[in-house]
């Protein structure tokens, strides 16, 4: 049984930098991760389709429960040794708003950052 589930967008080379960053950490070992770029609808659960997965970054916890977003990110973070302190920091009400925005404002600037990311000088290895 896994702590987390992370379901992420592999196709994406910015989400793949991230979640690769994110899977080195200590504490990676208990999450499971899926790859919802790969994977059409059969470990996602009933309550969260392909669709939603793809457009926004959602995490599911023990108790099954599905989190989205920033509030996302916070429960990731909290499960990372390197990135705990994030997760501390911003379980707070006005901060977990203030990282919803960002995540917002990062959603809209996505599909910009997506087409950077593919030229040849970010494709490198």
């Amino acid at each position: 049984m896994h702590d987390l589930t992370v379901y992420f967008d592999g196709s994406c080379p910015l989400c793949q930098r991230e979640i690769a960053l994110y899977r080195r950490c200590k504490g990676a070992e208990r999450i499971c991760w899926v790859n919802v770029a790969e994977d059409h609808e059969t470990n996602l659960g009933p309550d969260l389709s392909q669709h939603q997965a793809l457009s926004r970054f959602h995490v599911r916890l023990k108790d099954g429960s599905l989190r989205d977003g920033g509030t996302a990110f916070v429960h990731l973070w909290r499960h990372l040794a390197a990135f705990r302190w994030l997760g501390i920091l911003f379980d707070r009400p006005k901060m977990r708003s203030l990282i919803e925005w960002a995540y917002k404002v990062f959603l809209r600037l996505r599909p910009t950052l997506h087409k950077v990311m593919r030229t040849p000088f970010f494709s490198r290895k």
